[in-house]
């Protein structure tokens, strides 16, 4: 199963795997195969994709708080999806700036 391409490498992601983000105010998502990625795809000036993710629609409402500063999220929230297998972890973070350091220190496992 081929998918969306990474967003910072390009390569193919399956379905069922990689990271989704979406900036649900602005209606735009990006796609990537590795965390890491979101490091130098935020560097670089956060080239979004136009449209919705699908998870996106979808936001808990218990994810009304940033994962990096605990600090309401607000109106430019950003949501960050993991898809591994039929799982979806979500988390919000309050904006690109946020979403990069938390990628920056390895995520919620860190």
């Amino acid at each position: 199963m081929r998918g969306e391409p990474c967003d910072w490498c390009g390569e193919p992601i399956p379905p069922d795997g990689g990271f989704r983000a979406a900036e649900p105010a602005g209606e735009r998502y990006a796609v990537f195969c590795r965390l890491e990625h979101i490091v130098p795809w935020v560097i670089n000036g956060a080239h979004w994709q136009a449209g919705t993710m699908a998870d996106a629609e979808s936001e808990p409402e218990q994810l009304v708080r940033c994962a990096l500063c605990a600090g309401p999220a607000g109106e430019a929230r950003v949501l960050l999806v993991r898809h591994r297998g039929e799982h979806r972890i979500a988390d919000v973070l309050c904006g690109t700036a946020h979403l990069m350091e938390w990628a920056r220190a390895g995520g919620r496992w860190a």
